[in-house]
């Protein structure tokens, strides 16, 4: 079980990131660079495979999801089920691991090494805030990056839910609108938005806090990002879990 002082830190750590964020001082061109490098690593650079592979395994999901419920005669709530199950909650949670590992372990890396060599105090000696001009342009390009992958994508699931369903005919959009109209609720859809945002944010403040926590030892990069990945995993499914039980329980 993780320490309550590490949670709290780590609460510190994304409270003053978030606050950091909304200044518009924070975005002078040198964040703006950090931020822009961490968007395209995270997401512009992968999200041709990314596509693909999220499009085969909901694709997959789809076709068996429908099929059963008309085997077992359910066929009117296959595409409600379709789109809460793999659009408000799969494809999220992918997106989030999938940047998570791809790019909170290299943040993770990246950081420690920082930290071990002491370059981030040498930047407060050179007069650079470390937080405005490495640390919080990481978080924002993560959260951006999980936002975007996981909003594509969810309207690439939406077009093949809909081929699925009634072909490539236009008289099943009425019924499609209405019914993906009444799961997307304005209160779902905030729900949505902001448990995306969570999920990219924790990609990158638990990395960056597990980093900033270890001794400053060589050895230590390696634990330090093992750390992070068990952490970063583990609020994901908490942040997962919680939201469920706000829209199910």
């Amino acid at each position: 079980m993780e320490p309550i002082a590490s949670r709290l830190r780590r609460a510190g750590f994304a409270a003053v990131a978030f606050a950091t964020a909304l200044s518009p001082s924070a975005y002078d061109p040198a964040a703006r660079r950090v931020a822009a490098r961490q968007i395209y690593f995270s997401a512009w650079q992968i999200l041709p495979g990314f596509t693909v592979v999220c499009a085969a395994l909901s694709w997959v999901l789809i076709r068996i999801v429908i099929r059963s419920s008309n085997d077992y005669g359910l066929a009117g709530y296959a595409l409600e089920l379709t789109v809460r199950v793999l659009v408000l909650e799969l494809i999220p949670l992918f997106a989030a691991l999938f940047v998570g590992l791809r790019s909170g372990a290299a943040i993770n890396t990246e950081v420690a090494l920082m930290h071990i060599r002491g370059d981030l105090d040498a930047l407060r000696r050179a007069g650079r805030d470390p937080l405005r001009h490495e640390l919080v342009p990481r978080v924002i390009g993560s959260a951006v990056a999980v936002t975007l992958l996981a909003f594509l994508n969810c309207a690439v699931a939406l077009l093949l839910t809909y081929y699925e369903m009634y072909g490539a005919s236009p008289w099943g959009l009425p019924q499609f609108l209405r019914i993906t109209g009444e799961v997307f609720a304005p209160v779902v859809t905030v729900g949505l938005g902001l448990k995306t945002l969570l999920f990219g944010i924790a990609v990158a403040v638990i990395p960056i806090t597990s980093a900033l926590a270890v001794p400053r030892l060589q050895r230590m990069a390696a634990v330090a990002v093992l750390r992070g990945m068990v952490s970063l995993v583990f609020a994901l499914v908490v942040i997962e879990g919680t939201f469920l039980a706000i829209t199910y329980v």
